[in-house]
């Protein structure tokens, strides 16, 4: 997902204040909301709404990350060696323009996703599941409208019958991402989106949906209905034609407010119900124990981040000299594991568990929550250790970077104090070693830093991924595969761990996947292709007389910002 946006600081707080109507909640965000159309809702904004005027094929149950349960199907069977899923299509089912949803409209949405495909839209990996690629047509000329068509169709009984080229034990899991909602074709055609027919599909391959007209129209079968927005203010309301369970709670405003002191002035005033915080530091000082507030601590992390030692540094302004002299570094600077051995044991992981989260962080072995399936608790990890650091760079590229020394520059996402103060740990500790060591740490704009990693351009960045679906490929492929999604910004390429990846990923074998996977984490542990940054505890809080936000039912696929869905919610 765009996800670096995730694992910004941004922490959710939940409130409902005597202020404000049993039948509205309010929630004060801290962004914009960049679109409300599926196909390309590919970060957090965007899907605590989207998540909620629409619905997928299946959903996960209760707080589960594992067990999942029909939403907008009622059952579905495997067949052909794992390779087939038909789906029985729930009925009475309504779009909020009142067409009636048919298997015609599921099979439109998907085929939508894979003819616009875009990495930024995050259909790369149904399309990855459907079609065999990561691409779209424009990219791969082996995609047709024919394997478009084949892989998803409805057959005769009405039932959406999905086919993959191969086993992909992940594509339940994918099914129940938010990108994959069902959009009502009717609406979209006559609205001028792509007909759903094969005379006009390579004009739509790869568009940008963002501002779509189901962007600026949407309708879902979701629980609430779009009313209407502008900059700064979103308004939904409950949907009365909804075929589930009626919302307790009519209204759902968003307000965009950028000021910190302004939301938690309106949080504590009862004016908003729910906030974007802070960060545990401050929301702890500031929330924390106040009278009717509950807080909700030791919530599961499913999101993973690190520091990401580019092998191949494509932007000359970041190596100085561009030669080990102590001036700066060569483009291959990070492909000597003695340098990235030597980096992985310069981090202060405690102190920075101390610091920023508070206590309140857990060091990973590898880069995959701890809730996942194939986590394994048994590799190893580093620790701190300035003795073992000093020696590793003294091996580094034959003696010469000791000898030498080196400046690096490293940049940081502006306004990030997790992410600064990890490049303050390492240029303290690093620099301490050898007097002739230097990094230069330096604040960028997130989008630059984003594109220009993207290009691999970046030495040393923070970055972090939290997940699409609930399965291990999704982060393990992505940092570890020399063609996941993150490999521009590492160009750590290791064959094995390709083999062991590409072998997990057609299994169904629960065992054999994690045993897999603990081999690839074992050999990043020895390879040290990143530094893992410990994974803080998720909170949240709210009022006493807020119902359905517990840690019982919290569940961070099903939504962005609770951990529950809207239409769960009510007040006392």
């Amino acid at each position: 997902m765009k996800k670096l946006a995730i694992l910004s600081t941004l922490l959710i707080a939940s409130t409902a204040f005597a202020a404000a109507p049993k039948d509205t909640f309010v929630y004060q965000s801290s962004s914009d909301i960049p679109t409300l159309d599926p196909g390309v809702t590919y970060d957090t904004a965007s899907g605590a709404i989207v998540e909620n005027l629409y619905e997928t094929l299946l959903t996960y149950k209760g707080a589960s990350l594992t067990q999942l349960e029909p939403l907008l199907s009622t059952k579905w069977t495997i067949s052909n060696g794992g390779k087939t899923y038909t789906f029985d299509l729930r009925k009475n089912v309504k779009f909020h323009t009142g067409n009636a949803m048919t298997c015609a409209d599921a099979e439109y949405s998907f085929e939508r996703n894979l003819v616009t495909n875009s990495a930024e839209s995050g259909n790369w990996f149904i399309s990855e599941s459907l079609l065999g690629t990561q691409a779209n047509a424009n990219d791969d000329k082996t995609i047709t409208w024919a394997r478009i068509d084949k892989a998803v169709e409805c057959n005769n009984a009405g039932q959406l019958v999905f086919t993959l080229p191969n086993v992909d034990p992940a594509f339940l899991a994918k099914l129940a991402y938010t990108g994959q909602s069902v959009v009502d074709s009717k609406q979209a055609i006559k609205l001028g989106e792509w007909s759903g027919k094969e005379a006009d599909w390579k004009t739509w391959v790869g568009k940008d949906l963002t501002d779509s007209a189901l962007n600026k129209a949407p309708s879902g079968t979701g629980a609430y209905k779009f009313v209407r927005r502008d900059a700064n203010t979103f308004l939904a309301t409950a949907f009365d034609g909804y075929w589930g369970k009626k919302p307790a709670i009519k209204n759902f405003i968003i307000q965009k407010v950028p000021e910190l002191a302004a939301r938690q002035q309106a949080f504590l005033r009862g004016d908003a119900d729910l906030i974007d915080g802070a960060g545990r530091a401050v929301d702890e000082v500031q929330l924390k124990g106040k009278p009717g507030v509950v807080w909700i601590d030791d919530l599961p992390n499913t999101a993973a981040g690190a520091l990401f030692l580019n092998q191949k540094i494509a932007d000359p302004k970041l190596l100085g000299s561009g030669k080990l002299d102590g001036k700066g570094i060569p483009a291959n600077f990070f492909s000597d594991v003695n340098v990235r051995r030597a980096f992985s044991y310069a981090f202060n992981y405690q102190q920075y568990i101390t610091d920023v989260q508070k206590g309140k962080g857990k060091q990973r072995t590898m880069l995959l929550p701890d809730t996942f399936p194939g986590y394994s608790g048994k590799v190893k990890t580093y620790k701190y250790d300035a003795a073992q650091a000093k020696a590793y760079f003294q091996k580094a590229f034959g003696g010469q970077v000791w000898k030498n020394g080196f400046t690096l520059t490293a940049n940081y996402r502006a306004a990030s104090v997790p992410g600064q103060t990890q490049m303050e740990i390492l240029k303290r500790n690093i620099e301490a070693l050898n007097p002739k060591f230097k990094i230069n740490i330096q604040e960028k704009q997130w989008s630059e830093m984003l594109a220009d990693s993207k290009s691999g351009k970046e030495a040393l960045i923070s970055l972090a991924w939290a997940p699409d679906y609930a399965d291990p490929d999704n982060f393990m492929y992505t940092f570890y595969a020399s063609d996941g999604f993150y490999s521009p910004r590492v160009n750590w390429n290791n064959a094995q761990a390709d083999k062991w990846l590409k072998a997990a990923r057609q299994t169904v074998n629960p065992a054999e996947r994690n045993r897999l996977y603990s081999l690839v984490g074992n050999l990043a542990y020895e390879q040290a292709p990143f530094v893992l940054i410990p994974a803080g505890v998720n909170y949240s809080f709210s009022r006493d007389n807020l119902v359905g936000a517990s840690k019982a039912t919290y569940n961070p696929m099903v939504s962005f910002l609770l951990g529950t869905a809207w239409k769960d919610l009510s007040k006392k």
